[in-house]
């Protein structure tokens, strides 16, 4: 365990929040950047600090998990700088933060609620108790425990890990020969720092209609909704996700029967103070939870919506962590869209061009997030290979669409095949 103050040129009366864990610079950057803005920041990292130095007024360098050690450093930080708050925007790290908050006597939900946000199965059987409508779920174990729950609930069925988050490990399987592959897929799927179960896989009844996901803050129990982005998923029969797309004057925000659910849910769950992340399916039936996330939402989420409304989600979500109410209204009335590029098939890049000469009005930017050599998968192989993405945000929703969905053309992919 290791301790750096790093002063920088933040006010030094800003009150201090302790960052856990800060992730890959290309996709989170700009999350640290705007709350440095705000506070000052003391980073909890289990890796060495590189590019979040010049937003942070110290690092310590020690195990995220271990809440022991956690506690003697946050209280040898707290000694020294007027600590307000724990903020984490990591996934995996959303337990430890509550669990180090609650330890602190700082602002934030109850561990157990975070927990119950974690474990799709448990948020399934707490949210069918509270009569909030729900797909039928079984957790499973094994292969053939999964071919006879989707038997009994019915094809197709999505075959998808328990404690996973981003479309990682979620698989369509439309009959019972499907459901083996679909199950290997879900059970060997992972992400660094994610529990694991003993009934570790999921077999759920198949959601239709297009997907949603809220991005909301909650402070003393009421959630407030911020951004709705409109989801593009594609790689059938996975779910990779490959767009979002928030309008700023989305009706759905507006939406009586969304959100009841949305706070129905979030009541249910014991979720009382923090940022979430909501996803749902408009089935036929009406809004249908596909899972929540007790964290800001991923792929640049936060981004297009601060883009779209002017009203930044990143920073919201770190004053209700610090035990503040944050302005949430919208301050301008804009469509922001976003598109992530994969390859047709499984290569290694050899070298990406961002084409500005073909951006259409609306671009905001076009980035390559490979380089040469890159191995560039597709599901089941792997998951988010990506290899850049696009943003547009303008006033004309149908021009935002259009030039977002040029993406491909915009960042040019020359490839190998990839060998096996």
């Amino acid at each position: 365990m290791a301790a750096t103050s790093h002063p920088h040129s933040s006010t030094t009366e800003a009150p201090v929040l302790l960052l856990m864990g800060s992730g890959d610079r290309r996709y989170r950057e700009y999350i640290v950047a705007a709350v440095s803005r705000h506070f000052r920041l003391w980073l909890l990292d289990a890796h060495e600090p590189s590019w979040q130095l010049p937003y942070v007024e110290g690092t310590s360098l020690l195990d995220t998990k271990n809440l022991d050690e956690l506690l003697v450093e946050a209280r040898e930080v707290m000694q020294q700088l007027p600590v307000v708050g724990v903020f984490t925007y990591d996934e995996s790290l959303v337990h430890a933060a509550a669990r180090l908050a609650e330890a602190l006597g700082l602002p934030g939900s109850a561990p157990d609620a975070v927990l119950a946000c974690r474990d799709k199965a448990t948020t399934r059987a707490l949210l069918t108790a509270a009569d909030v409508p729900q797909p039928a779920c079984t957790p499973v174990a094994t292969a053939a425990e999964a071919r006879d729950a989707a038997d009994k609930t019915g094809y197709p069925v999505v075959i998808k890990a328990r404690g996973l988050a981003g479309s990682l490990g979620v698989v369509r399987a439309d009959d019972g020969d499907a459901v083996e592959a679909a199950f290997e897929a879900a059970g060997s799927a992972n992400w660094p720092g994610v529990p694991r179960y003993e009934a570790d896989v999921l077999v759920e009844e198949y959601l239709t209609g297009p997907e949603i996901s809220i991005d909301a803050v909650v402070v003393d129990g009421v959630c407030t909704p911020m951004v709705v982005a409109r989801k593009q998923v594609g790689m059938d029969p996975y779910f990779e996700e490959t767009g979002h797309t928030v309008d700023a004057a989305d009706p759905l925000l507006q939406d009586p029967e969304l959100l009841d659910q949305l706070h129905r849910i979030h009541q249910a769950l014991g979720f009382r103070r923090g940022a979430t992340h909501t996803e749902f399916k408009l089935t036929p039936k009406g809004p249908r939870l596909v899972e929540v996330n007790a964290r800001l939402g991923g792929d640049f989420i936060p981004l297009i919506g601060m883009l779209a409304t002017g009203t930044d989600p990143a920073v919201a979500a770190a004053q209700v962590a610090a035990g503040l109410t944050p302005e949430t209204a919208p301050k301008t009335q804009k469509t922001a869209a976003i598109r992530f590029l994969y390859p047709e098939h499984d290569c290694e890049a050899v070298e990406l061009t961002v084409r500005a000469d073909l951006f259409g009005p609306t671009v905001h930017s076009a980035i390559a997030t490979a380089g040469p050599g890159t191995r560039l998968a597709l599901p089941p192989r792997a998951y988010m290979n990506r290899y850049g993405y696009v943003i547009a945000v303008g006033e004309d929703h149908d021009q935002v669409t259009a030039d977002a969905d040029a993406a491909p053309t915009l960042v040019e992919l020359r490839s190998r095949p990839l060998a096996d």
